[in-house]
């Protein structure tokens, strides 16, 4: 086989790989885009799309439950779990299909379809043999799930967020090991399509919650409608005909056996570069074998190798891939010149219900970087008044701010509609808003954004700013 001599070579088609050779792409005609896998984005295929399309036909299924408070009376709910598996292939694929047509229209020239591994810092070679001489290279390989000790081993019965959404139908049971973002929407939307689900976690965390009182909070809201303990004990879990049975403390105290049919592993993902050989690079690598890079850059060291996206292991958000990629094939494709490249203010988004959402910098963050300069509002969504109209008024809000100044810091929720919530305050963050400043911005009546301008009445208050905040604020409109 002839080599192949670029200028840039990009590891990975995935969102941060397909925003990097667009963007280098801008900048020279000799960019190569290596995929190892199937065409199709994480998000796509395995990720963001599927799992909101499973948690769509939970919302149907769960409402229609809870109609009897609005006088609304459903005699009965039958769930289709074939129905629900179908239409979550059906759509998942016609995601991936956009994807498809994106790579498929692609110069061929621009595309090789092969697993790679670096035989110097400027040099790949195919599992075949064939050989890439690249000026730059951008690694954009993705991730893959970690499994924990105690799942290793098992065999059919063990899922992933890269295999559940092929189930022909939904099971009668399942076992969810790790209760972070992706563990609890799926845990969640099993158990209200019908599903018994048991939650186990480690350590405590919940959905990525940093706030000890909010993560309280979502512990206590969860387990009103499935177990949760985010501190398990799990003995075994062992594979048997039918399923897998796993022996754990109860949270009472008592050691059980219990059988499920499935389990799974939503217990992280890490970067997938243990097979391009890094070694070969002479590139500093961090303990997870992941090459030392500036995030503003995203350049390794002085190299000519940049990262970006999931195996950079900065940020596994779909945004934040795209803009890692766009900064990445920027720079490779301007080497030696490089640039820092813009990131947005962090937002993250958890889609249980009710929803999670983190904005600005996070509670550990600020005690590192503010520590006895920053306050605290917050707001109960409980008698919220739009929010007890819909019967979402679970939840609460707090935002942060710095003494002095009066900037606006960053937030947490976990509450209703905190998807867009979690928007608006991020666009604040990303401008620079004092709260002063974003207390002077428009609030229609009755909506559930209300809750957010009494929690930063609340921290202006704190912040000694702003007046004392006026219990059941009437000129704000009742419930307000």
């Amino acid at each position: 086989m002839e080599p192949v001599h670029v200028n840039v070579a990009i590891i990975g088609a995935g969102t941060a790989g397909m925003g990097a050779y667009r963007a280098a792409r801008a900048l020279t005609d000799s960019v190569l885009l290596i995929e190892g896998g199937a065409y199709g984005t994480t998000c796509a295929r395995v990720g963001c799309m599927p799992s909101k399309l499973l948690i769509a036909a939970a919302e149907a299924a769960h409402h229609a439950r809870h109609a009897g408070p609005f006088g609304v009376q459903v005699s009965s709910v039958t769930v289709d779990g074939a129905a629900v598996m179908a239409r979550v292939r059906r759509e998942r694929d016609r995601f991936v299909g956009f994807v498809l047509e994106t790579v498929e229209a692609l110069p061929p020239a621009d595309r090789l379809l092969a697993t790679v591994r670096f035989q110097d810092a400027n040099t790949l070679v195919t599992a075949h043999g064939q050989w890439v001489h690249a000026r730059r290279i951008v690694i954009a390989s993705g991730s893959i799930p970690v499994l924990p000790p105690v799942l290793k081993g098992l065999g059919a019965h063990l899922l992933t967020n890269e295999n559940i959404f092929d189930l022909p139908t939904l099971p009668a049971s399942l076992a969810v090991f790790g209760p972070g973002p992706l563990g609890m929407e799926l845990a969640q939307a099993m158990s209200r399509l019908g599903v018994k689900v048991k939650v186990f976690g480690i350590g405590g965390g919940i959905a990525g919650i940093q706030d000890p009182a909010i993560r309280g909070y979502a512990n206590a809201a969860f387990n009103a409608e499935l177990y949760l303990d985010a501190s398990a004990e799990v003995q075994s879990a062992r594979e048997t005909a039918t399923g897998v049975e796993i022996h754990y403390r109860h949270r009472d105290g008592t050691w059980h056996t219990e059988a499920f049919d499935q389990v799974l592993a939503a217990t992280g993902r890490t970067p997938a570069v243990a097979g391009l050989a890094l070694e070969n690079t002479g590139l500093a690598l961090d303990e997870r074998g992941v090459p030392v890079f500036d995030r503003f850059t995203m350049q390794c060291g002085t190299s000519a190798i940049f990262m970006a996206g999931d195996a950079s292991n900065d940020v596994p958000l779909l945004h934040e891939a795209a803009d890692q990629g766009r900064i990445a094939g920027e720079n490779a494709a301007r080497h030696p010149e490089v640039r820092p490249g813009h990131r947005r203010a962090p937002l993250a988004v958890v889609f249980t219900e009710p929803q999670v959402a983190t904005v600005g910098l996070t509670l550990k963050q600020l005690g590192e970087q503010f520590k006895g300069r920053f306050a605290v509002g917050q707001v109960s969504f409980e008698d919220q008044g739009r929010s007890r109209v819909m019967l979402r008024n679970q939840g609460i809000l707090k935002v942060y701010a710095e003494h002095g100044s009066g900037l606006f810091l960053g937030a947490e929720m976990f509450g209703p509609a905190a998807e867009h919530i979690g928007h608006l305050l991020a666009w604040a963050a990303q401008q620079g808003m004092t709260v002063a400043r974003m207390l002077e911005m428009p609030f229609y009546h009755p909506v559930i954004e209300e809750g957010l301008r009494t929690a930063l009445r609340d921290l202006n208050h704190q912040l000694h700013i702003g007046p004392d905040v006026i219990a059941r604020c009437m000129d704000c409109g009742p419930g307000a």
